[in-house]
């Protein structure tokens, strides 16, 4: 389903309508011939109150006795409609949504009050900074699936600056050729999947950044386009997604923080062992569908708290050696092992009820069973292994 343009201000909301009054004529009524004239009565205020009261209160029921059983159903048609959240055409009852609109440029008359916009699926190319300068408090800003770079350039320099208190930042599917530059330092979530980007150069950040999220999945980036300064100031980053692009190693210069690395479906073809050495805080790491055959002995030894490896759908001839004491599944099913070394899951002089491992993928793989040494699995405990 196609997703909507969607513009989130906080509105007032609408009193509901009142039953219009009609005011008593100011005119004095003329007396005709035919009807005798009445002596004037002395009123006292209280009591000219109560009689106008008196009065209104009649008149009001007699306008919902004569009121035609029509004008009640309009009544009822009119009134707002709730659709639940999961519906497409859902706007909460605190904004105005605008949807389906093809728009091709940013509109500049946002209201201030604005803290989510969503122009999705428009036909945008390019922005300025003015488009934004209405906007401080801005927290969510999504514009995927729209034509911004154009395939030639990347969004200007600090276009964004003026949202200092942007959250998250979807630029999915666009045609960006490089990670914009000068971004707001408050972004938590930065989304760029999907684009043409080669080049993610240093000074995307001009100072620390509060990133915890970079999805960079699907774009052409190379170890040559990833630069040792495109992430140094992401000194916060936790999750890194570089599926799909063109790496043939495993990308230097990675924030410590990271607890998340996605590598899949790139060119890496061998593993080596300084090339998680930093990463001490890493606890899933993807390398499946790569063309990785080779993994040197206690390469993925480094990693204290990894509890998640994927190497599935390589080209491995054996189960890498010495894996980490604290891994709790490894998939290696759809390689071409024959072997599972002895000090695969086991190694060192500590006690083998340290291991953690409760499940191992080896499927569609080459091992013959009357091959396998007896050993091979000794460590494991409570473990489940799937051939």
């Amino acid at each position: 389903m196609e997703n909507d343009t969607k513009l989130a201000v906080k509105q007032n909301k609408a009193s509901p309508p009142q039953p219009q009054q009609t005011k008593p004529s100011a005119r004095p009524r003329m007396s005709s011939a035919k009807t005798p004239l009445m002596k004037p009565m002395k009123i006292s205020r209280s009591s000219k109150n109560k009689t106008n009261k008196k009065s209104k209160e009649k008149k009001r029921k007699k306008d919902n006795k004569t009121q035609k059983p029509s004008e009640k159903k309009k009544m009822k048609g009119i009134m707002p409609t709730h659709f639940p959240y999961f519906e497409d055409d859902y706007c909460p009852p605190e904004c105005v949504c605008y949807g389906r609109n093809l728009l091709d440029s940013v509109p500049t008359d946002l209201p201030v009050s604005v803290e989510e916009l969503r122009l999705d699926n428009n036909h945008l190319s390019a922005m300025s900074e003015a488009a934004w300068s209405r906007c401080p408090r801005l927290l969510v800003l999504s514009l995927s699936n729209n034509s911004l770079g154009n395939g030639s350039e990347s969004l200007p320099n600090a276009v964004l600056s003026p949202l200092c208190n942007l959250r998250t930042l979807n630029l999915d599917h666009n045609q960006l050729i490089s990670v914009p530059l000068g971004l707001p330092l408050s972004i938590k979530e930065l989304y760029l999947k999907g684009n043409l980007i080669e080049h993610f150069r240093g000074g995307a950040f001009n100072g620390v950044s509060e990133l915890l999220l970079l999805d960079l999945s699907a774009n052409r980036l190379t170890n040559k386009g990833l630069l040792k300064e495109s992430l140094h100031n992401a000194t916060h980053l936790e999750s890194l997604n570089l599926e799909g692009n063109r790496l043939k190693q495993v990308p230097r210069h990675l924030p410590l923080s990271l607890k998340t690395l996605n590598l899949e479906g790139n060119l890496i073809t061998s593993i080596k062992k300084v090339d998680f050495g930093t990463l001490k805080n890493l606890e899933h790491l993807g390398l499946a569908r790569n063309k990785i055959f080779k993994v040197a002995p206690g390469a993925f030894r480094t990693l204290p708290v990894l509890h998640q490896l994927d190497l599935c759908h390589n080209t491995l001839h054996q189960v890498p050696r010495q894996l980490p004491e604290a891994l709790h599944s490894v998939a290696l099913n759809h390689n071409k092992i024959q072997s599972v070394p002895r000090d695969a899951f086991c190694w060192g002089n500590k006690s083998v009820s340290l291991s953690r491992l409760v499940r191992v993928q080896l499927e569609h793989n080459l091992i013959d069973m009357g091959k396998l040494d007896a050993q091979a699995f000794r460590c494991l405990r409570g473990f489940q292994v799937v051939f």
